[in-house]
């Protein structure tokens, strides 16, 4: 018999400012890893709108030790790395790339978007590898928003994008090293959701627009659900008119030791001294 997941803590996440003025909401790390694990980081960057010659992104920087995934609501972000791939990221489309040994990348604003402007939002979650993976091979995947698996509810109150995992019987394009689930929902109001989550799996929300009701609580923009025990979530739309927009994402724990320190995640000290070392050597390869 299922049983519905109960909420185990719901954390209002600040907004602070980073680089040049860029808005950042981070659900997490601020709350501890384990609660999220195998998560490492979730930043919500935007909105932001720039004028012409105003937007940033972020140049080469190295990565070791887990996966980083980008999945742009607005904008355009041009990615380059050591691998010798080039991207570009539009509005739904994901990229999910795994630094394993190591990689150097970067993500910056299209020439087109650097020059006319507009509204940036995006999103950037760290997945981590077990020990035994934290040296597989860097990897690129690119998923178009034509290839994110798009469900719904049958009245048609919630949609999803399945980004990772699945979701409604439906598989998602990207391949993870990592067992998780990652979801954008929209749901309207009077939409009820109801998703079954493996129960040996770690689960949250975050709202980024809007508000919702789960477990007989009330959540709003900018806050974070920790659930607890249980294998079916259940969630309902918002209050009034308008809508509600959040991200979903569950995973199978590591629990493993975690050394971190700026752009690595390794298990111990010894191995975080040694990836930057290999950096400072440019062992970690160049961008072209």
């Amino acid at each position: 018999m299922q049983a519905n997941r109960s909420i185990r803590k719901i954390i209002t996440v600040g907004a602070r400012t980073e680089g040049a003025g860029l808005p950042v909401r981070g659900p997490f790390p601020g709350t501890q890893l384990s609660d999220v694990d195998p998560f490492l980081l979730l930043d919500e960057v935007g909105p932001i709108v720039y004028g012409p010659g105003e937007a940033i992104g972020a140049p080469p920087h190295p990565h070791r030790g887990f996966e980083t995934v980008t999945y742009v609501l607005e904008g355009e972000i041009e990615h380059r790395d050591s691998m010798g791939n080039h991207g570009t990221l539009g509005p739904g489309d994901v990229q999910w790339m795994t630094a394993g040994a190591g990689v150097l990348h970067s993500e910056m604003p299209t020439s087109a978007f650097l020059a006319n402007g507009g509204t940036a939002h995006a999103f950037q979650l760290w997945v981590n590898l077990p020990a035994d993976k934290k040296w597989v091979e860097p990897r690129y995947q690119e998923i178009p928003r034509e290839r994110v698996p798009v469900v719904q509810t049958a009245d048609g109150l919630a949609e999803g994008r399945v980004i990772a995992g699945s979701g409604l019987g439906v598989d998602a394009q990207v391949e993870t090293h990592t067992p998780v689930t990652l979801h954008h929902w929209t749901l309207r109001p009077e939409a009820v959701l109801e998703l079954e989550v493996p129960a040996n799996q770690s689960v949250w929300i975050y709202v980024f627009e809007g508000d919702l009701v789960t477990a007989d609580e009330a959540v709003s923009e900018g806050q974070m659900v920790l659930y607890g025990p249980g294998d079916r979530l259940v969630i309902g739309g918002p209050r009034e008119s308008g809508r509600t927009q959040f991200l979903l994402g569950a995973g199978t724990p590591i629990r493993e030791p975690i050394a971190r320190m700026g752009p690595f995640v390794m298990n111990t000290q010894k191995e975080l001294f040694e990836a930057f070392r290999d950096y400072q050597a440019n062992r970690l390869g160049q961008i072209a």
